[in-house]
């Protein structure tokens, strides 16, 4: 199993909530390549601001494994954790997060003015976590795109 089939998987998380006509974000938890839970959002289904992908994927992993950490586990996500998200990540001490488009206007990195590049600037994760950003990031970002776009034409 690849990073990319991986990230598919979260793909596929994430068109499930287009079609139920939520923002298209996705996650998937892979602990020795193995799929352990998944997630997409589920805000307006749930009346929650929180049910986000990565707090469904993770509550499930934590349900799966027994534990509420998961420094074993990877999470593929179609976009850029939100700030609120980029927290639970942090208390998971989760091995590794492996997202796909970048989002400027809600992730993680607007927020703490984070450079890729910039090494020396806040670190919202753990200390021990890996990250890999833009797997599928063109793929991730025009789902997005697809949706907004296709709301903006329904309220007119």
């Amino acid at each position: 199993m690849t990073d990319e089939y991986f990230q598919q998987q979260a793909y596929r998380e994430a068109c499930r909530a287009f079609e139920e006509e939520e923002v298209p974000v996705g996650a998937v938890v892979v602990i020795r390549d193995t799929i352990v839970a998944r997630g997409y959002n589920q805000v307006e289904k749930l009346n929650d601001a929180t049910a986000h992908a990565e707090i469904i994927a993770l509550t499930a992993a934590f349900q799966y494994t027994g534990s509420k950490y998961l420094p074993e586990a990877t999470i593929y996500i179609t976009v850029e954790p939100c700030l609120m998200c980029a927290g639970a990540l942090y208390w998971s001490k989760i091995g590794r997060i492996v997202y796909g488009a970048h989002d400027e206007k809600n992730g993680y990195r607007k927020h703490l003015s984070i450079q890729a590049d910039n090494k020396d600037q806040p670190w919202p994760f753990h200390p021990k976590t890996v990250l890999s950003a833009g797997l599928l990031g063109e793929t991730c970002a025009q789902l997005m795109k697809d949706f907004f776009k296709e709301r903006r034409k329904s309220r007119w």
